[in-house]
């Protein structure tokens, strides 16, 4: 995609812009004067002008387009509106009031394709049946063909960063993106997290205090994540909450692991039923003995792939290496399957 425009000899406004659009994730173009913003005129996804250009490039006469503004610094005077119309400007904005506006046009810019990642929610359906391990298997897997990103939503889990070999990685987490109050950009996102062979982690600082998610960072960050990665996998607590059933209805499939003992499936049908529709989730079960449509029929969900236990798992994660050590072992061959049906899937929807 074509930079943003900014059209200014004004040194001073030059700076705040290049201030904006870099906290939208973006890097302008810059024309100085107005035959150089003629030539970027036509391809630049918004034009802001300066106030001291705004006349001479309204006597230039460029074509009519959308996505034009007049920025100054200064209260707006009258004159600065006619111009405007002169120069079919959709408004002007006036910093420093109009910064924050500004900074979201300038994402909106940044972001404007469609939300493109896979989201892969993984629920527990009973404690210890392997809900986080395998939303980093799944993250682990999908690196190989595109980036993918590990989103912990549950801050009494064992820390997605630790299970990836993460935590000693540098990057944001939770407990700064938790007072976010502006739209997120998916550069900004997927440049910040912690990373390592294409996957990346959002979740707490080890040692910290957990805490409950704010709805609005975790909103914003899901849908940056989205935007930013092919594949985006959410950890998931077992435990009700609002804002855990609202993530829950953005992802694309979620993922019920299920252990196959008397204890592991009554958990698992209690937490299935909790959900209006328990036949929209699916199943991952480790362990053999019930067949899948008894499973099915017991929890009221479908059977989508069965693994068996990784001998060393404990050993792999301890060295910070991840889950998955080979696509041939149970955990890789079973991600490997999920995101090939999830993918088939999706491909067929659109």
């Amino acid at each position: 995609m074509a930079a943003p425009l900014i059209v200014t000899a004004d040194e001073t406004l030059l700076d705040e812009l290049l201030r904006l659009a870099a906290a939208a994730g973006t890097t302008p173009e810059v024309a100085h004067d107005p035959p150089a913003a003629l030539r970027a005129w036509g391809r630049a996804p918004i034009v802001l002008v300066g106030e001291d250009l705004a006349v001479p490039l309204a006597q230039a006469a460029p074509s009519r387009r959308d996505a034009v503004f007049v920025v100054l610094t200064a209260p707006v005077p009258d004159r600065v509106f006619q111009v405007a119309l002169a120069l079919g400007a959709e408004s002007v904005a006036e910093l420093p009031r109009s910064e924050g506006w500004l900074v979201e046009r300038l994402t909106d810019v940044e972001d404007s394709g469609p939300a493109r990642g896979l989201t892969i929610g993984v629920l527990g359906g009973s404690g210890g049946a392997g809900a986080t391990t395998f939303a980093c298997a799944l993250a682990q897997v999908a690196a190989r063909s595109g980036p993918a990103v590990v989103i912990d939503a549950d801050p009494f889990g064992p820390g997605v960063d630790r299970v990836l070999g993460l935590d000693v990685v540098e990057g944001v987490r939770w407990d700064a993106l938790g007072h976010t109050t502006g739209r997120l950009s998916a550069r900004s996102l997927r440049d910040s997290l912690p990373r390592r062979d294409g996957v990346a982690a959002l979740t707490w600082y080890a040692g910290s205090q957990p805490r409950r998610l704010q709805a609005f960072a975790a909103r914003e960050a899901m849908s940056a994540a989205r935007r930013g990665h092919e594949t985006v996998v959410l950890d998931l607590p077992r435990a009700p909450d609002p804002l855990v059933d609202e993530l829950v209805a953005r992802c694309d499939q979620v993922l019920v692991m299920v252990v196959t003992t008397v204890a592991g499936v009554s958990a698992a049908m209690r937490t299935c039923h909790r959900f209006a529709d328990p036949g929209a989730l699916a199943l991952v079960v480790r362990g053999s003995g019930l067949d899948d449509g008894a499973l099915s029929r017991v929890i009221g969900a479908p059977v989508l792939e069965r693994m068996g236990d990784q001998r060393g798992l404990a050993e792999t994660i301890d060295l910070g290496l991840g889950p998955v050590r080979s696509r041939r072992g149970p955990l890789g061959r079973a991600a490997l399957h999920v995101l090939d049906a999830l993918g088939d899937r999706t491909a067929r929807a659109a």
